[in-house]
């Protein structure tokens, strides 16, 4: 069955704080460490409108991923860039579904008429690095252990989509 890729709305805030929180507590996908409440996360929804949107896949009536594009920093000149979060369930992964979210949030971005789009990933994730590079990102350097997870320190790349 292929997944029914959706703009999210509020009722899938329980679903994307379940697969957000498995994120935080078995991967480095995130550097946040304490899981997120439903609150919390209703919160961060609603600071999405049509310049950072937040899409789902669904399979089955039930929500196995997501991805958004959060306002990159609050500072105006920076209005037009956002940066890409894609989240997929555990046992979905590797099946196409976060390509599949990254191609179409970042079609999203572009109708709303962002500029740039930044991605974080830790460094060592070849996996996420070749999506991006498959999907027309760049390259733009290598944040050097600026988190600690998992009692490690951990490098994060920057990359960059510029439409």
């Amino acid at each position: 069955m292929a997944s029914e890729i959706r703009k999210a709305v509020y009722t899938d805030v329980p679903a994307i704080t379940g697969i957000y929180n498995e994120a935080i507590l078995t991967t480095t996908a995130t550097f946040d460490i304490e899981p997120r409440t439903t609150a919390a996360q209703r919160k961060w929804f609603k600071a999405h409108g049509l310049k950072n949107p937040v899409l789902v896949a669904v399979e089955g009536g039930v929500v196995v991923g997501w991805a958004s594009l959060s306002e990159y920093s609050d500072r105006c000149a920076y209005s037009d860039t956002a940066e890409l979060s894609v989240y997929v369930k555990a046992k979905f992964r590797n099946q196409g579904i976060g390509r599949k979210l990254m191609e179409a949030v970042l079609a999203a971005g572009k109708k709303a008429g962002l500029h740039t789009v930044i991605s974080r990933i830790v460094s060592g994730n070849d996996v996420s690095i070749h999506l991006h590079h498959e999907l027309g990102f760049t390259d733009i350097g290598t944040m050097k252990e600026v988190g600690r997870k998992f009692g490690q320190l951990l490098d994060v790349d920057l990359m960059q989509k510029m439409y």
